[in-house]
């Protein structure tokens, strides 16, 4: 999926800095971590489960299957209450940083990570952070089910209550309406159209002519912290909340729409490919080895052109 923002700082997570969490490469902490159950369920669209959704907002999906054969309608929306939007934090520092079951003091970072993305995101959303015209929280949420049953710690990390009920983020991203996102790629397109205009202004025995700029307005946008709980990845649910943001875009007048991809992320490559994303440009190796991530593509969608 997409990379998490880069409003953490990386030293935030720099094991040299918190030795006391032990947080593991990916490769290691995999060794290390529980064995997962992950519940039987499968991802597909459907009309009728829209209807069951209607009232939160749009377009849905459903996971099919689990323990009592059934299926659970997937609500793909804007966020609507701060207690989701918490929940979709916890959802996306649980995909992004990895750590070691039995390390000291990691869910003492982990929450630490969370207040300050919560924060961040917040300030994001509310337009106090410079470059950010406009910024949404698309999640996917599901209302907590027997069929999840066997996601015990995804339920127990990235639950919030709506309306009485219990709900579980199990998908989620950001989509910035601005021209550029901090450490990252900056996208070509459109460029910026320049209004020239003319004001005339008469002296004596003279004629003086002034020109002034106008920047046309933000129609370019980036999805960022792009997260699928790892549970039931690879059922739809990432296309789904692209899907909707392709959609939320255009009601915002977006043309050009950006994602960020690590190059050695085939399978969130192959998600954006299926969503009409193609190849623009590539992150230089001595800006990935600076920050210290892997090399980044920079794929672009012409959401003038892209099918409904």
């Amino acid at each position: 999926m997409a990379s998490p923002s880069r409003l953490l700082p990386p030293a935030a997570v720099s094991p040299s800095r918190h030795r006391n969490a032990s947080i593991l490469p990916a490769a290691a902490a995999r060794s290390n971590r529980l064995p997962i159950n992950p519940p039987r369920l499968r991802c597909r669209a459907a009309a009728a489960a829209a209807a069951t959704t209607s009232g939160r907002g749009g377009g849905a999906v459903v996971l099919e299957g689990g323990q009592s054969g059934g299926g659970a309608a997937v609500a793909v929306r804007e966020f609507v209450t701060l207690d989701e939007l918490r929940a979709a934090v916890r959802l996306r520092i649980r995909t992004f940083y990895e750590y070691a079951v039995d390390s000291v003091g990691a869910e003492d970072l982990r929450k630490s990570l969370a207040d300050r993305e919560y924060e961040a995101l917040q300030d994001r959303i509310s337009g106090k952070m410079i470059n950010f015209q406009r910024v949404s929280c698309i999640n996917g949420t599901v209302s907590l089910l027997p069929s999840l049953a066997s996601a015990e710690e995804l339920c127990s990390a990235c639950k919030f209550v709506e309306d009485g009920e219990e709900r579980v983020v199990v998908g989620s991203l950001d989509l910035n309406q601005c021209l550029w996102l901090p450490d990252e790629l900056t996208g070509k397109r459109p460029g910026h159209e320049l209004h020239w205009n003319i004001l005339w202004r008469v002296g004596e025995n003279m004629t003086q002519k002034y020109w002034f700029v106008n920047e046309s307005s933000h129609a370019r946008a980036y999805l960022s912290n792009v997260c699928v709980a790892k549970e039931l990845q690879r059922n739809g649910l990432g296309y789904a909340l692209v899907d909707k943001s392709k959609k939320l875009a255009r009601e915002w007048g977006i043309t050009d729409l950006y994602v960020h991809v690590a190059i050695n992320n085939e399978a969130a490559q192959k998600l954006y490919n299926k969503c009409g994303f193609v190849y623009e440009s590539e992150e230089p190796a001595w800006k990935a080895r600076f920050l210290g991530r892997p090399r980044r593509l920079l794929l672009w969608l012409d959401l003038k052109k892209d099918s409904l």
